[in-house]
């Protein structure tokens, strides 16, 4: 893999898209559709200009460092004060809704993929559960939508990711070492330790350190440049904390995230400035090596189950155990379907197949899971790219 050819390529397509990126919104073109599909076209199925190994250290610690600070920076910018008073619907849809999305996913997944073990269907439908607000950009910092709504999308999605990791890598690891020791309920107690473990660390993190260099600003030991950099530090810091103490990073990096955010209100208004543009930045690369490395080896196993049970997972498989989780919520059914309709998925689900692939790539049925997530990103890339602010703008109208 030439690296410099892609660093370079990468730079040339920031610039451009930074000259156009307002011209393009108007035709609601986002980020990840541009860097997306520039990737397809410079890769072995388009131009063929570079190659790029989806396995490589490089493309693994740009997808997860990304994931990290988006995380972080979602977290940051929720208050507190108004997840307290409304955490019943991000509740409903982490504790009966997404349990009900895998259940639902495996079970489907049965049906167009009769030849693949059970184990392997769940590990499908965990690949494809965790959302990414990101692609859905528009509708999470769109003022003209409720508060109410943006926050339970956007607290879904920072979390769920950090739920269905350990879960994923505990399938992984029974898949791994073989069925008989699937009744071990030893992997409910690794999965508890994960989520308690990494948020414990993370809000540490967040606190502590944000509560310092709140101090150090106030004593004027702090040169101003540097209020933008340490919450990148501290999203990293929790991560890797988090894994040292037998946490999830990810769970972490949200945490730390939430209580930065919260502590201090100018840390906050730094968070704000990062995300908009370095984080963005992580982002579009990581779609942009999707694009160029993840589709085109997915492309020789993509069938027509691969295709409808990737637009199920869009539409059926996700909204209706959204909807379901919400009865009773006192929601309409337009701001139900508004709330399910927005679980795009993306660098969530390439990180985790990334992770799958270099546990268990070798094994045989492993490239149809490949393929069934890959083009399950690649249509929430256009589709929801497509909807986003349109659908903000109607819901807006009608239900704001």
């Amino acid at each position: 893999m030439d690296e410099h050819l892609v660093i370079l390529l990468i730079a040339l397509i920031v610039l451009v898209y930074g000259y156009i990126s307002k011209w393009l919104a108007r035709f609601n073109i986002s980020g990840p559709m541009v860097f997306t599909g520039l990737g397809l076209a410079l890769s072995p199925i388009g131009l063929g200009i570079t190659q790029v190994e989806v396995d490589t250290e490089f493309v693994t610690l740009l997808v997860e460092v990304a994931l990290v600070l988006v995380l972080f920076s979602d977290a940051a910018l929720l208050e507190l004060k108004l997840l307290k008073q409304s955490w019943k619907l991000p509740a409903r849809l982490l504790f009966i809704g997404l349990p009900i999305t895998i259940v639902a996913g495996a079970g489907v997944a049965k049906l167009f993929f009769p030849e693949l073990p059970s184990f392997y269907l769940l590990l499908l439908a965990l690949l494809l559960t965790p959302t990414d607000a990101v692609l859905g950009k528009a509708v999470v910092s769109d003022p003209k939508v409720p508060e109410k709504i943006r926050s339970t999308i956007n607290v879904e999605s920072g979390l769920n990711d950090g739920i269905i990791f350990p879960i994923l890598i505990t399938v992984v690891a029974l898949i791994l070492s073989g069925v008989e020791h699937a009744q071990d309920n030893r992997w409910l107690g690794y999965v508890a330790q994960q989520i308690i473990f990494g948020a414990l660390v993370g809000g540490l993190v967040g606190y502590l350190g944000t509560k310092l260099q709140t101090s150090c600003f106030n004593r004027n030991w702090m040169v101003e440049t540097y209020l933008n950099l340490i919450p990148i530090a501290l999203a990293i810091l929790a991560f890797y904390l988090a894994e040292a103490f037998s946490g999830n990073g990810f769970i972490a990096a949200f945490f730390a995230g939430l209580y930065a955010g919260n502590t201090n209100e100018m840390t906050r208004g730094h968070i704000e400035d990062f995300a908009e543009s370095e984080g963005e930045l992580l982002v579009l690369i990581s779609f942009f090596i999707f694009g160029l490395a993840f589709v085109p080896i997915t492309l020789p196993f993509v069938t027509v189950n691969v295709l409808l049970y990737s637009l199920l997972s869009l539409t059926l498989l996700r909204m209706l155990p959204v909807i379901i989780s919400l009865l009773g919520s006192r929601l309409n059914l337009a701001t139900m379907a508004f709330i399910a309709w927005f679980g795009p998925r993306g660098i969530a689900s390439i990180l985790y197949v990334l992770i799958v692939a270099h546990e268990m790539g070798g094994i045989k049925g492993f490239e149809t899971l490949y393929a069934v997530v890959t083009t399950t990103v690649l249509m929430s890339i256009i589709a929801h790219g497509l909807s986003a602010q349109p659908l903000a703008n109607w819901y807006a109208k009608h239900h704001g």
